[in-house]
């Protein structure tokens, strides 16, 4: 179980419900004239669009999973599903 608990966890996939194009991403950032969402804008028109960005920081927020979802608690759950 333990095993198991700890390869799902190393191979979960994160992914964000929906699309966002660029342009929504402006409008989102239309009211925040500071420099990180200049710096933002930016790099997305560099990139041509926003798709570098959603796979960046969904591999990046993987490694924060730990915290919330760990091993114990996938434990668990395949606990539950093995006696459901």
């Amino acid at each position: 179980m333990n095993k198991l608990a700890r390869y799902l966890i190393e191979h979960i996939y994160l992914d964000f419900d929906g699309g966002i194009t660029i342009d929504q991403v402006r409008e989102f950032l239309r009211d925040e004239d500071s420099r990180e969402s200049r710096a933002l804008l930016a790099k997305l028109i560099e990139d041509k669009g926003v798709d570098d960005m959603m796979i960046t920081v969904a591999e990046v927020l993987k490694d924060y999973l730990r915290t919330g979802i760990n091993e114990e608690v996938l434990r668990e759950q395949l606990r539950m599903y093995s006696e459901s």
